[in-house]
């Protein structure tokens, strides 16, 4: 899977019905070439690094030529990420971070992004301050492992630029999601625009209805996500995978086959705008013309 050929649909098991090796072969079913893993725990599913159970996950994903994309550890959120250190939480989170690290170099995934929501939740000066240390340690742990490591959130532009100043690292990214902005009342175009230079290859692609708790199929809510998409095309990176972030939980298999295919005609689009970009003349700066 290659940005240069545009990007893949792609899906993330922890909105599938089946988990690991399952949710794999439910891939290869719905002709998707790309997943995304949750590394479980309570409440989440099995651990994906119980014995054994990477290898041969790994074994089935080459089987099925459905490529790892990323790990993330959304137990992150029962824990929480700005624990203060010292404590028994921020244990556990240093503990969740290495596992997944870990876990996505097993796997040969090149991202692992870290959830803040709900006890992560980056809700003000200290949580961003002892979430930017968590990350920055992170981060040199995903580089030591020849990874990217990104943080999804619902920050504002400039918190995000702060965010990613405070890290520091070359191998950090923002990972985004076209609904959890808007859902926090973050205008997520504002934010491509401002952040853009800083996302991730891998972009979350969800839709919802404010104040319901839903996820309509793609482009039936009030996320407008192909305006977002838009701005990623204009000021993002070469977008690897868009992945499907709706719930499909309950197991329809037509409405995954739906949603998949608005998935894939944005996909199209964002190829297309990003082509469009590329192509667009540039407006000499003043003083610079005829040099």
């Amino acid at each position: 899977m290659s940005a240069a050929g545009g990007p893949s649909a792609a899906l993330a098991d922890w909105r599938l019905p089946v988990r690991g090796a399952a949710a794999v072969d439910l891939a290869r079913r719905h002709g998707v070439r790309g997943l995304q893993f949750d590394l479980g725990g309570p409440g989440r599913g099995p651990w994906l690094d119980a014995p054994g159970r990477l290898a041969r996950l790994a074994r089935a994903a080459r089987a099925a030529e459905v490529a790892p994309l990323a790990v993330t550890g959304n137990v992150l959120n029962d824990i929480g990420l700005t624990a203060p250190e010292g404590t028994l939480a921020a244990g556990r989170v240093r503990d969740v971070v290495r596992r997944v690290l870990d876990a996505a170099a097993e796997l040969g995934a090149p991202l692992v992004f870290v959830p803040s929501f709900r006890r992560s939740a980056i809700d003000g000066e200290a949580a961003l301050r002892r979430t930017a240390r968590v990350l920055r340690a992170a981060a040199a742990g995903a580089a030591d492992r020849g990874l990217h490591l990104a943080s999804e959130n619902t920050l504002t532009p400039d918190q995000a630029l702060r965010l990613v100043a405070e890290v520091g690292s070359p191998a950090f990214r923002l990972l985004l999601d076209t609904y959890n902005p808007r859902a926090a009342g973050v205008d997520p175009v504002a934010l491509v625009a401002a952040a853009g230079a800083h996302l991730a290859d891998q972009v979350h692609a969800k839709d919802g209805r404010a104040g319901t708790g839903t996820t309509p199929l793609l482009g039936d809510g009030d996320g407008a996500v192909a305006a977002t998409l838009d701005a990623v095309a204009a000021h993002g990176p070469a977008v690897r995978a868009l992945v499907l972030e709706n719930d499909h939980r309950p197991g329809d298999p037509a409405r995954l086959d739906a949603d998949l295919r608005r998935l894939r005609a944005l996909a199209a689009r964002l190829d297309r705008g990003r082509a469009a970009t590329a192509a667009a003349p540039t407006t000499p700066t003043k003083g610079t013309a005829g040099r």
